[in-house]
Order: C-alpha cells, then sequence, then structure tokens
C-alpha cells in the first residue's frame, strides 16, 4: 500500500506539474516569439523552460506563473544575442517569421497576435534588455517588480528602460492606419500596377520617403539592402513582379494584422507582403520571401522558391 500511495502521488505531481506549465504556455510562447521573432527559436525557449520546470524542486516555488516567465525570458534573451551576432552573416535584411493569427491557428500562437508584424520589425531596433521589458510591461501588462526579476535589474531601472524604449517605438511606428476599404482598394492597385511592371503607376501609390525590405536569406531574389525613396522602390518592384508571371494573392491574417499571400499557379508560395499606408500612399512595404520564414502558408510543405538564385 506504501508503495503504491508513493506512485499515486508521483503520477498527480507529474500532471499538476504538467497542467501548471499548460495553463501558462500560450504566455510563455507569446513573450519568446515577440522578443525573437521566430516560431522555431520560441518553441525552443519554451521547450527548454519546460525541461527546467519538469527537473526542479517547485516546492519553493510561490508563484509558478513568474517563474516560468522569468524563466522563459532568461532563455529568450540567450538566444537573442546568439541570433544577434547569427544575423551579422544573415544574406540581405532580417525580417521576423510571420505567424498566421487566423480563428483557426494553432493554440501555442494565441498571444502572438499582441505584436504587429511591422511592429515587430521596430522591436528589432531595440537591446536585447530593451526588447524584453517593453515586450514584457507594453504588450503582457506584467509588473515593473516583476519584470526586473525576469531580466535582473532593480524595479527603478526597470522603468526607465520601459520609458526609453517607449519613447523610441512610438518615434517609429506609424501615425496613421488605413482603414479597411482603403488599404484593400490600395492594395489591389498597388498588386496590379507590380504584376506589370508599371513604375509610374508605382511610383504614384508610394510616399516619397517609402521604404522596402525583402527578405530571401541567400535563398530566392531579393533585394540585398533596403530601398529607401518612391522610385527606387518602383523600379525594383517593377522588375521584379513580371518574373512571377500568373501570380496570385490570398488575403490573410499574420500577427493581428493584413497581409498578402503570393502563390504561384501550382500553388508554391513565393512571398508575403505586409504593408504600411498613410494618407493614401505605401510608407513601409515589408516583403518576406525566405521559404524557411513561410512554411505555414505552404500547401503540401513546399514554400516555393527554393530553387531560386538569390540577388
Amino acid at each position: 500500500m506504501g508503495e503504491a500511495g508513493t506512485q499515486d502521488a508521483a503520477v498527480r505531481g507529474g500532471s499538476d506539474r504538467e497542467r501548471e506549465f499548460t495553463r501558462h504556455r500560450g504566455l510563455l510562447f507569446g513573450v519568446a516569439y515577440d522578443m525573437l521573432g521566430s516560431v522555431h527559436d520560441a518553441e525552443d525557449c519554451v521547450q527548454e523552460t519546460w525541461i527546467s520546470w519538469d527537473r526542479r524542486d517547485r516546492s519553493d516555488i510561490a508563484d509558478p506563473r513568474a517563474y516560468l516567465v522569468r524563466a522563459v525570458t532568461n532563455t529568450a534573451l540567450n538566444r537573442l544575442r546568439s541570433a544577434r551576432a547569427r544575423r551579422e552573416t544573415y544574406v540581405g535584411p532580417w525580417l521576423p517569421e510571420p505567424v498566421a493569427t487566423a480563428p483557426d491557428a494553432a493554440e501555442e500562437v494565441e498571444r502572438a497576435d499582441e505584436v504587429s508584424y511591422a511592429m515587430l520589425v521596430v522591436l528589432e531596433t531595440l537591446g536585447p534588455v530593451e526588447r524584453a521589458v517593453f515586450v514584457l510591461r507594453e504588450v503582457f501588462g506584467l509588473p515593473y517588480a516583476e519584470i526586473g526579476a525576469a531580466v535582473g535589474r532593480e524595479e527603478p531601472a526597470v522603468r526607465q528602460i520601459a520609458h526609453r524604449a517607449r519613447a523610441h517605438v512610438r518615434e517609429r511606428r506609424p501615425r496613421y492606419t488605413a482603414d479597411e476599404a482603403e488599404r484593400r482598394r490600395l492594395t489591389e492597385r498597388f498588386l496590379a500596377a507590380s504584376a506589370v511592371g508599371d513604375v509610374e503607376a508605382l511610383k504614384e501609390l508610394l510616399a516619397e520617403d517609402a521604404l522596402l525590405v525583402t527578405d530571401g536569406g541567400g535563398r530566392v531574389r531579393a533585394a540585398l539592402n533596403p530601398i529607401r525613396g518612391a522610385v527606387k522602390c518602383a523600379r525594383f518592384l517593377a522588375a521584379l513582379g513580371p518574373k512571377y508571371p500568373g501570380v496570385a494573392t490570398e488575403e490573410v491574417e499574420v500577427n493581428g494584422g493584413p497581409a498578402v499571400v503570393l502563390r504561384m499557379p501550382d500553388g508554391a508560395v513565393v512571398g508575403l507582403f505586409v504593408a504600411e499606408i498613410s494618407h493614401g500612399r505605401f510608407t513601409s512595404i515589408l516583403v518576406q520571401r525566405n521559404p524557411e520564414k513561410l512554411r505555414a502558408f505552404a500547401r503540401g510543405g513546399d514554400a516555393g522558391g527554393a530553387g531560386e538564385s538569390g540577388g
């Protein structure tokens, strides 16, 4: 009886442990993803956090949620620092991995839509600790004291970091957002002009200081540097569009906002397009073309374009 009772207690302990972790899994994934901009890396962070949680004696943990957030934040910070070093050798600009946030999206990304795709790009300009503080405070609303424990800073320092990060983000986030009808109308015109290589039509749709960023990861055709200015952006898009005859567009939701998936007639994905529009003009165009980051939008596991040459 004594041995059976011990075994039953172990099973109950395991179930409680798993239930507690599962309860916070969406939060942990959201924190890691918003810090890293990578689904794969975020999932790895969550897995590492689970291993730590599973092996640890939890008798002295008064607040499991705070402990788990602290653990996943530390893991993500370490990974972010190493990721930044790797990105120095990345071919061309690096853009985050988009996450589908439609109603049928996977459970693990339920919190990822708190930060738009364009905002993730802005967060890339923050230092690792600044980014962690911004995500934990502005996205998930954690108390300063809890954030301090997660990033190893005193509360007054965390408040200062949060203030700097907010100011930094505010300067770079769009001040005007087009309504749904305007966005669709302008996007249709933009994609039509790109498909036929109409430079003049594209120039009319682009803000004077428009920014175009394309991420091919060295695996597909993409600009090796960000392109700035209506004329340069229009010329690049006009040259690229006609190379993909018959491409079809599919409206999707990524990171809680609108996006367009570009597919070839055989269904292969050749890109994902996210744009910001201000006063009837495109101010920012982010084009994710790296097949490794488009797997979630592929059909039959083929993200398409993997055989293209970079350039």
